[in-house]
């Protein structure tokens, strides 16, 4: 771990500060989309603007390093994310808000390629997974101390765009001036979805409708809390318990799938997901309760991510994870996108509970195709599966295929201890025998 801090703690430092930008930003714009008078709708198509530019840039950022390098890159994105940032209140028109959603998740999603590839090349196989645990940590650190900066300032004015706005190039200072080397740049083909679709169904299905929950949460959580007449301190403590639960829950969940059948994992998560919108439906007047909803939401949505990614894997030969990874998060993408359209519609018709509402249908959608799926193919054998690796739904491709790379070493290196223990065990008995 010190060795990871040693080479890239610029870089760690610069995500965090990155993330309190945009935590705060997102969570801004549903209080003051409010406040500008902004209609349900209206918020929901400016909030499905993030996912729609992130799933682009997904796609486009590769090419673009290529073309161009890491640096510039990193350097010409950075600066248009701090300038959208303070346009917001400048422009407070749903189109000017939504094209600017748009650029900003296209600048963070190339922006996250390049800081996770430089990762990737300071990590080794040792150290790797512990680089992309320390990544995802730095990740949620951000957004949840994001929250606790919204109470500095009045969501009407222009000092809480400002401060994003200025974290953000700040962030990007102590990156661009570290000596780390600029890192060769590859990333591999995905599979097509057909074909990741036939190798795990579960998994497929699974992600697209994970995608709808995640985009809910994180970005239609804020107008959730403005129409339900939540302080902006309340707003800040509910967003952030999605986030402090995700970071909390994530080790016991990959603890547990890598020792029981990792469909009941899923399961028990999405039923879990589906109980705490359920709670927020009926008891989301009272604020105590209103937090436990984000908490069971938030601790298992973010747990139950990597979980089919490590379940899809199964499936795999090693050569093909990193190919699949790629088709997994454009899945989780698609779901992405449509997921604050879909929550908007349901919340101008039923009203602010419609939040929860659609939580709750996709939560327990996933738990009840899982439990069929348990009923249409075996259980991989132990030795057949691989281990769970921490994995956020913000992350691009590239930190998924990190995670792939850390999760092949991990099963191999557990493939030579227990051939190193049963040639043991071999020895051991011959010399009794004899």
């Amino acid at each position: 771990m010190i060795d990871v801090l040693r080479s890239a703690w610029a870089l760690l430092l610069g995500m965090m500060l990155l993330q309190v930008g945009n935590g705060m930003q997102g969570t801004l714009l549903g209080i003051r989309g409010d406040i500008e008078g902004f209609s349900t709708m209206e918020m929901s198509l400016v909030m499905s603007g993030y996912f729609v530019g992130f799933l682009f840039g997904s796609r486009m950022a590769p090419e673009m390093i290529r073309r161009v390098g890491h640096v510039r890159v990193f350097a010409a994105l950075g600066s248009l994310i701090s300038a959208v940032m303070v346009m917001y209140p400048v422009l407070p028109d749903p189109i000017a808000w939504g094209i600017g959603r748009i650029i900003i998740g296209f600048c963070f999603s190339g922006v996250y390629v390049t800081a996770e590839s430089w990762l990737n090349n300071a990590a080794n196989n040792e150290n790797r997974g512990k680089a992309l645990s320390l990544y995802m940590i730095m990740q949620m650190v951000g957004i949840v101390s994001a929250q606790g900066l919204l109470v500095l300032g009045e969501p009407s004015g222009f000092i809480l765009f400002i401060i994003p706005s200025v974290l953000v190039s700040i962030a990007f200072a102590p990156i661009l001036l570290s000596v780390s080397p600029t890192p060769a740049f590859d990333t591999t083909k995905p599979l097509s979805l057909r074909q990741i679709m036939k190798i795990s169904p579960l998994g497929c299905v699974g992600m697209f409708l994970l995608g709808g929950v995640f985009s809910a949460q994180f970005g239609m959580a804020p107008v959730y809390g403005a129409e339900a007449g939540l302080s902006v301190a309340q707003i800040s403590i509910f967003v952030s318990c999605f986030f402090v639960s995700a970071m909390l829950v994530q080790y016991p969940v990959g603890w547990l799938s890598d020792r029981m059948d990792r469909r009941m994992v899923i399961l028990v998560g999405a039923l879990i997901i589906g109980i705490g919108a359920t709670i927020g439906m009926f008891l989301g007047d009272i604020f105590v309760m209103l937090c436990v909803a984000a908490l069971l939401i938030g601790g298992l949505s973010n747990p139950l991510y990597s979980l089919l990614i490590a379940y899809t894997n199964d499936f795999l030969e090693h050569d093909d994870m990193a190919a699949a990874a790629g088709g997994m998060v454009f899945i989780n993408g698609l779901g992405a996108v449509a997921g604050p359209v879909i929550t908007g519609w349901i919340m101008g018709y039923f009203g602010a509970w419609g939040f929860f509402m659609f939580i709750a249908v996709l939560g327990y959608a996933i738990a009840i195709y899982a439990a069929y799926r348990m009923t249409q193919r075996a259980l991989p054998s132990s030795h057949e599966t691989d281990s769970y690796a921490v994995v956020y739904p913000s992350a691009s491709p590239m930190a998924v295929e990190m995670a792939q790379e850390w999760a092949i070493d991990e099963a191999l290196a557990e493939e030579e201890e227990e051939a190193a223990a049963r040639a043991e065990a071999m020895v051991q008995a011959a010399r009794e025998k004899n």
